[in-house]
């Protein structure tokens, strides 16, 4: 039988958004495969790591482009964004804490795409006169990532509803970011 790769990464994420300390073995288990079959695919957990900021920055290009954001108002292409990240809510949260991701030469330049293209949204909001300009477009990106991060940690501990995801991450951050009378 094949390994799908795909799957052993999702069942990774899915532990390790719940147990970011959890053993290759445990990560096996999850996946429902033997210690040896996880290692022949992933040499240690920072080869694991490394695949699933793979599949993450992979994820987060795929909802860019699905949620158009360059087509009408900035604020609705923040509503279609958000709607389209929820499904990897929890692989984001865990990857937003792998220090090891952010650390010297090494980043991953997927992330400086996505963080151009969520700069240049913001930026684009502030131009048209949607949102503030006292809060910088760079500060509103690291805003949703937060917000992202948060809503799936509190999905996944059963603290708020899944289907409210969208709703509470886009209207807390766009109630803080519209300008005035927009």
């Amino acid at each position: 039988m094949a390994l799908d790769r795909d799957q052993v990464l999702r069942s990774a994420a899915a532990l390790l958004t719940r147990k970011s300390t959890a053993t290759m073995d445990e990560v096996a288990k999850a996946a429902g495969i033997s210690r040896a079959t996880l290692h022949r695919h992933f040499a240690g957990r920072d080869a694991l790591v490394r695949a699933l900021e793979t599949l993450g920055i992979a994820e987060c290009e795929a909802a860019l482009d699905t949620a158009r954001l360059d087509d009408g108002p900035a604020g609705e292409a923040v509503h279609r964004l958000v709607r389209a990240l929820e499904p990897s809510g929890g692989l984001l949260a865990f990857l937003y804490t792998e220090n090891q991701l952010f650390e010297g030469e090494e980043q991953n330049q997927g992330w400086a795409r996505i963080d151009e293209r969520l700069v240049g949204l913001f930026r684009r909001g502030q131009e048209s006169g949607e949102f503030r300009i006292d809060l910088t477009p760079v500060w509103l990106a690291e805003a949703l990532y937060g917000l992202l991060v948060s809503g799936a940690w509190a999905v996944s501990d059963g603290r708020v509803a899944g289907k409210d995801f969208t709703y509470m991450i886009v209207e807390l951050l766009l109630g803080g970011a519209r300008r005035a009378g927009a």
